[in-house]
């Protein structure tokens, strides 16, 4: 009999490539997305699915007896609050959405007797980490974003404590590729870059462009998230990227076009590096795309973003504003 998964956030940007690798692997799927970031076009592809269904829900407002959850094998919990810079303008909306929305997926898999669930959580946790980092790494949150996905971490670690509820937590260092965000927050590298190709705008580069970023590729962290929950083994925190940092100068040079150097923020680390051994070694996951391949997918897909906002120096400016007065 196949199995049957609940993906929140699922019309998102890693939801939607983890809906494609379950219908891939035969697993029924009940997308969970209030489409406030998820675009429907991230899963049209499965429309036509009768294996994929779409609840229009926010995750706040999922009661602990959802028929949505009803005889369900997996939770994959990626929906939430994503963008970094406006955690320091708006903490107690993400506190509510990251932390709130995420015990109330974790009451509905409670009641459902879940058989496995996986959290999406962030390397954001660690703050300015030495590197390569692994997770043992002492917890630094140097943001209410990095905060809000650890707590609720935390609490679905609680739920294992307490309720014997099978969860294990991913943390996703730097992932990458198409369907990535085009909210209109000023947010993830390659969203704000690839709008400024298009427009024909200078690459803004944060500081010298020599920070490295331990990309992983989107459909790479969904092949993660599976083993997650397909592995007997629970109650586990596993830390996600390629393993092999990537300087902004360098995505800049795949990308070809010119540059102009904006302020280098403070709170945010030189360096981030995933220490991988424990993922490969227990989940045997490995990479499967490259960051060069990965770059040319989504040069391939550039139109995605044309709807995107266009982030231009003094836009920069005014967003980031309260966070260089509050972490500098």
């Amino acid at each position: 009999m196949a199995k049957l998964a609940v993906v929140t956030g699922g019309c998102g940007f890693i939801g939607s490539h983890m809906v494609d690798l379950l219908v891939a692997e035969g697993v029924k799927v009940r997308v969970v997305d209030n489409l406030s970031n998820g675009r429907l076009e991230n899963i049209s592809q499965h429309k036509n699915n009768s294996d994929v269904s779409l609840e229009k829900l926010d995750i706040r407002d999922v009661s602990s007896n959802s028929s949505v959850f009803a005889e369900v094998d997996y939770v994959f919990h990626f929906a939430g609050v994503g963008d970094i810079v406006p955690s320091i303008d708006n903490p107690v909306e993400y506190m509510d959405v990251n932390v709130q929305g995420t015990v109330r997926i974790l009451e509905a898999a409670r009641h459902a007797g879940v058989e496995k669930f996986v959290y999406a959580a962030s390397s954001s946790c660690y703050g300015k980490a030495s590197v390569p980092t692994d997770e043992n790494y002492p917890i630094r949150c140097e943001y209410p974003y990095a905060l809000s996905k650890y707590l609720g971490e935390q609490a679905c670690f609680h739920w294992n404590q307490v309720y014997k509820l099978p969860v294990n937590s991913i943390r996703i260092f730097n992932a990458f590729g198409t369907r990535s965000r085009t909210s209109g927050a000023y947010g993830a590298v390659f969203g704000v870059f690839l709008k400024q190709k298009l427009a024909g705008h200078p690459f803004t580069v944060v500081g010298n462009g020599t920070q490295t970023r331990d990309f992983v590729y989107a459909s790479d962290v969904a092949k993660a998230f599976y083993l997650a929950a397909e592995t007997e083994i629970s109650g586990e925190v596993f830390n996600l990227g390629a393993g092999k940092p990537q300087s902004v100068n360098r995505l800049v040079e795949l990308l070809s076009g010119k540059t102009i150097n904006i302020p280098k923020r403070p709170g945010e680390p030189d360096c981030t590096w995933a220490n991988i051994t424990k993922i490969t070694n227990i989940l045997r996951w490995k990479q499967g795309v490259s960051f060069e391949d990965g770059v040319k997918k989504m040069l391939d897909n550039i139109g995605y973003w044309e709807n995107a906002p266009l982030w231009t120096t003094d836009k920069i400016e005014q967003a980031t504003k309260q966070w260089f007065g509050s972490l500098a």
